[in-house]
């Protein structure tokens, strides 16, 4: 069997394939991130899912996908633990931007976004990927993500910024003391994934003229980052991979016209799309 898993910070999705390519198993697990969890917590929360567990030692191959593993310490990290686990695999660790490429993948080079809980950027011709710019995480990164618009949205709350139709509705949903937000934000491994979790409250109101400014600028703000540094921006698709992305469409598309931009394809959840780059391209070797 082989293990294709595309892997967030919050969640990671998982998808087996028999050795003729056919799906036979989807599952999902926790995030892996190896900035945010524990190295001997991977394989705790490995062991917690019984579909996992139950065909480890039938796993031929594992192609892993993952936030944070784009810097070489984290990737080894991972690939220890899950070698570890899945003993009798041949692992192949790489990082989550390496995946988005691959899902993104038109038949034509383009810049490739990522926009979910993180977001980070590259550019992908079909055969190699070129990181121009570094992820420098949720704390001074991260633009256009939900972690980005959670700490947005916090801030302002506590600082009497939002309109008051949508101060009482905050109020009314969350019943948050700063007390609680800050010890979450700082005593917390998971603060992004915390902090993505309130881009809900912005998302189920992005008809708010106030959101929809909101959402519009801070797009502005991931595309001068993370996509206007590259040369080839003004003259390829820029293609989005994650929920954030999906949910912020249109906005997305008006803010990228706004800069002279082109958005292409945007997909919401990229494991489909991976897994079959993996059987056109990647696994003829494997494949029977």
């Amino acid at each position: 069997m082989i293990a294709i898993v595309d892997g967030g910070s919050t969640k990671c999705d998982w998808v087996i394939l028999d050795r003729k390519g056919e799906i036979v198993q989807r599952t999902t697990t926790t995030g892996f991130n190896p900035n945010i969890i524990q190295a001997e917590l991977i394989s705790v929360e490995l062991a917690k899912n019984p579909e996992i567990e139950h065909i480890k030692f039938k796993i031929s191959h594992l192609f892993f996908y993952g936030s944070g593993c784009g810097i070489d310490r984290n990737a080894a990290m991972v690939y220890q633990e899950f070698q570890k686990f899945f003993s009798n695999a041949k692992v192949t660790v790489k990082e989550d931007m390496t995946a988005a490429a691959y899902a993104a993948y038109t038949g034509h080079p383009a810049i490739v976004c990522i926009l979910g809980t993180g977001s980070n950027s590259c550019y992908f011709d079909g055969i190699s990927i070129r990181r121009d710019l570094p992820s420098l995480g949720f704390l001074i990164g991260d633009e256009g993500s939900g972690s980005a618009f959670g700490k947005l949205l916090l801030k302002k709350f506590f600082m009497k910024k939002l309109p008051h139709d949508l101060e009482q509705e905050f109020v009314a949903t969350y019943h948050l003391t700063i007390e609680d937000a800050l010890k979450n934000m700082y005593h917390n491994p998971r603060a992004n994934a915390y902090l993505g979790e309130f881009n809900q409250f912005i998302s189920e109101r992005k008809e708010h003229s106030y959101f929809q400014n909101l959402v519009f600028e801070e797009m502005k703000h991931f595309f001068e980052y993370q996509v206007l540094p590259y040369p080839e921006a003004s003259i390829v698709e820029i293609n989005f991979i994650g929920f954030v992305s999906y949910i912020y469409e249109d906005i997305i598309r008006a803010a990228a016209a706004d800069l002279n931009l082109k958005v292409g394809t945007v997909v919401k959840k990229p494991i489909e799309s991976l897994v079959n780059y993996h059987v056109n391209y990647l696994l003829s070797d494997i494949l029977d």
